[in-house]
């Protein structure tokens, strides 16, 4: 058995961090947004081939701003997956929006291309791609833009779980649609704690960004207000942690396709549990999924051994926040069978080689 506990996952913070949040401290500035968080956004827009990226507090409110930047409004129709975070649909809710739930690719957990399809009104204004766990839907990015395109819809990529992955065409997942969104909130391949990122080639998506997420201010630093806006701004503290996590984010990457290969390789003979697949030439896999059976019992025979894992998100048409009647057989199989695997990019291989035969005993039994 393992001495300590192996968290499902958890963020990994080091001397850098600690040391550039110290510096920053001697300088005795103001905390909130300047010269880092502009380090941490050129970082982030170089990383993924952008020209614009907008950091903001969260990556709920990215998803937010990024909608209200193409126009969206209140009673608007925005199509969903009916798999993700619930931070997705309430993110338009805030403004009145009406989130319409489809169900997932069984293979990836994106959006079902032919289910979106029959999800359409004269009502729909744009689609919220969801990349699950950093992977792409398998008929294509450009299969579903030419769909939004001869429909007059709009493309919001929420790639909170995709930083690091990447289209077969070289684009990093994100940047392909209208707008994209990243979260760093702590289980995310790098953290700021809480953080989320805009990412845009639009000059002016970027200036309307800028505005919403500082009061709607005609310029930094004035009282001059042109339209509403709000106060979603970062923080040099979040920028400080975040430069430092984007520094190492090559080597995360690397690690992450590293532990999957484990995972794969030492569980490839179980049939009571089954990986879902990742092309590791474009995708880098952010958490460890899988169908199991026989989940809870798993789930409490794990945490006996020191090993914790986390259930896969319900559908969200059966959360109470929505309870929505829906076709969603994927999804419900997957709130039956979904489960979460250690993830955390500090495991060692000794840790999932332990974790992987503690699995196959269990099912031995």
């Amino acid at each position: 058995m393992s001495k300590e506990f192996i968290m499902q996952m958890r963020p990994l913070f080091g001397q850098e961090e600690k040391k550039a949040l110290a510096d920053y401290m001697e300088e005795d500035g103001f905390l909130t947004e300047f010269k880092r968080t502009e380090i941490f956004e050129s970082m982030i827009a170089k990383f993924t081939s952008s020209k614009h990226c907008i950091v903001v507090n969260n990556g709920t409110i990215s998803l937010t701003l990024s909608a209200l930047s193409l126009g969206l409004k209140a009673n608007d129709e925005i199509i969903i997956p009916n798999f993700t975070m619930v931070a997705t649909p309430n993110s338009i809710k805030m403004f009145g929006a009406k989130p319409i739930f489809v169900d997932v690719e069984r293979e990836t957990l994106c959006l079902d291309l032919e289910k979106v399809k029959k999800a359409l009104t004269n009502k729909t204004r744009a689609i919220i791609l969801v990349s699950a766990n950093g992977r792409y839907p398998e008929y294509g990015i450009n299969t579903l833009l030419k769909f939004a395109d001869e429909n007059n819809l709009f493309v919001i990529e929420d790639a909170a779980q995709s930083l690091g992955s990447y289209y077969p065409d070289g684009r990093h997942i994100g940047t392909a649609g209208d707008i994209g969104s990243f979260s760093f909130s702590a289980p995310k391949i790098i953290s700021t704690g809480q953080g989320g990122a805009i990412v845009t080639n639009s000059d002016k998506l970027s200036k309307k960004l800028r505005k919403l997420k500082d009061f709607g201010r005609t310029s930094g630093g004035n009282d001059i207000h042109d339209e509403i806006g709000y106060n979603f701004k970062f923080t040099e503290l979040q920028a400080c942690i975040g430069i430092e996590q984007m520094k190492k984010l090559p080597k995360r990457i690397e690690r992450k396709k590293e532990i999957w290969k484990i995972y794969k390789e030492q569980l490839k003979t179980l049939k009571q549990l089954k990986l879902f697949d990742h092309n590791l030439k474009h995708t880098t896999p952010w958490f460890i999924d899988s169908l199991v059976e026989n989940r809870e019992e798993l789930i409490q025979y794990l945490k006996l051994k020191n090993i914790g894992t986390r259930v896969m998100y319900p559908p969200l048409n059966r959360q109470k926040a929505y309870n929505i009647d829906l076709d969603s057989p994927v999804c419900n199989e997957v709130d039956r069978k979904g489960l979460w695997l250690p993830s955390s990019v500090q495991l060692t291989d000794d840790e999932i080689f332990y974790i992987c035969n503690t699995i196959k005993a269990f099912y031995k039994k």
